[in-house]
């Protein structure tokens, strides 16, 4: 079975067109998909309505390290189902302890704040560290500030939108949340400037996913941590893209030597089959709660815990992680090679993770996306001219390098 190729009769064309057209009649037009209907998955793979099979090179944002229908954690998930997926907090569960405890453990930390979404583990971080600075650091009431970094992603809640600066993810939503102070990503000096009294917390991608892949200067992460631990300021790390074996390491913080005061987890978390996120820390951190002053009803439900567990014990064995590296140095030799035809005009990235910025001449960064869905490739653009590169870590070598290859073909006009 070739790469792209039909691998079964499938139906025919029009009954995608109408699942497309129904799906836009019916749902609230938040996001522009590439027209393609998925019906199955397995690693790297994906396959239509009709067919036809694509190679992933975005893996839900990271969600899908693992790959898609990834057998162990299906056999996690399949014999949980069997037993119980939901008791909400009100009572213990018999996965509950493990899933805190091995979580804490990979992270280096101590306690668990679990949690569902992404955007939602992000929340919880805001809301930790300003508990943490009224009740530890002693800021007065109503007066805690948290530094965050322009061109940042971290969701898009009320609150989450109040400190972004993208104008498509703020605009008509307002009034926007208090409390925020934006700096330029990778200035340190900035940084330093914008740190005062009454800073909780400095809020960072390690790398900047959203915004095209933007890797900090080297020594950035690094200052930060240094800045921070002056300062009395907590150092939250939102690695709920790139971390969890995305980046070559467990968490992208590594790669500077860089141990954060929190961590914000999720997509990989969860292997792709359910939304798993969690805020980790310190006792000294998020001990600061008292019952009834947060919760989640699904957050660490038995069917999360019993997947996030098994995701747990795949990172231990660093298979993950070196595959990560080992073939992201490759994706990064061939993109390398790119810039050279005068259609790329910058690469970006760490592991198995890019950014591609493609010349005006090439085209957009959605159509450039396009023309590869035509060539049995799935990739996604943002900010227009960036083409994201994340497949999952399971990808073959031959997959991936048969991959950048279309996109070779798509910028020369092939």
């Amino acid at each position: 079975m070739g790469r792209g190729s039909p691998s079964s009769p499938g139906v025919p064309v029009t009954a995608a067109a109408d699942l497309i057209a129904t799906a836009d009649a019916h749902c609230a037009p938040t996001y522009r998909p590439l027209p393609v209907v998925i019906a199955t998955g397995e690693g790297a793979w994906l396959t239509d309505v009709a067919g036809r099979r694509y190679l992933d090179l975005l893996a839900g944002y990271s969600a899908l390290n693992f790959g898609h229908g990834n057998r162990r954690l299906v056999e996690a998930a399949r014999r949980q189902l069997d037993r119980v997926t939901l008791t909400s907090r009100a009572f213990y569960h018999d996965r509950f302890a493990a899933f805190c405890a091995e979580l804490a453990e990979l992270c280096g930390m101590e306690m668990v704040l679990p949690a569902s979404t992404g955007a939602e583990a992000v929340e919880s971080a805001v809301k930790t560290a300003r508990k943490w600075g009224y009740r530890v650091k002693g800021v007065p009431a109503e007066m805690a500030k948290i530094v965050v970094a322009g061109g940042n992603f971290h969701g898009r809640t009320t609150t989450v939108i109040s400190f972004s600066t993208d104008p498509e993810a703020r605009a008509d939503f307002g009034p926007y949340t208090p409390g925020f102070q934006i700096v330029p990503y990778g200035d340190l000096t900035a940084m330093r400037e914008a740190l005062t009294e009454n800073t909780v917390a400095v809020l960072l991608e390690p790398i900047q996913g959203e915004s095209g892949v933007i890797v900090p200067p080297a020594g950035y992460l690094a200052g930060v941590r240094e800045l921070t631990r002056e300062r009395n300021v907590l150092f939250v790390a939102d690695e709920v893209q790139s971390g969890l074996g995305r980046t070559g390491r467990t968490f992208a913080c590594e790669h500077e030597g860089v141990v954060p005061d929190m961590y914000v987890l999720g997509k990989a978390l969860g292997g792709g089959i359910v939304p798993v996120s969690a805020v980790v820390s310190s006792a000294a951190v998020l001990g600061v709660f008292r019952p009834g002053e947060h919760g989640s009803t699904f957050g660490g439900n038995p069917l999360a815990c019993a997947v996030a567990l098994e995701v747990i014990a795949m990172l231990r064995t660093g298979e993950y992680q070196e595959r990560a590296a080992r073939l992201g140095e490759r994706l990064h030799q061939l993109l390398g090679d790119l810039s050279g035809t005068g259609r790329v005009t910058a690469v970006r990235g760490r592991g198995l993770w890019a950014g591609v910025d493609v010349s005006p001449a090439a085209g957009t960064g959605q159509e450039i996306s396009e023309r590869l869905l035509a060539r049995g490739v799935l990739v996604k653009d943002t900010h227009g001219s960036t083409v994201r590169i994340g497949p999952p870590l399971v990808i073959g070598e031959e997959d991936l390098e048969w991959g950048v290859e279309q996109l070779r073909a798509v910028l020369a006009g092939a």
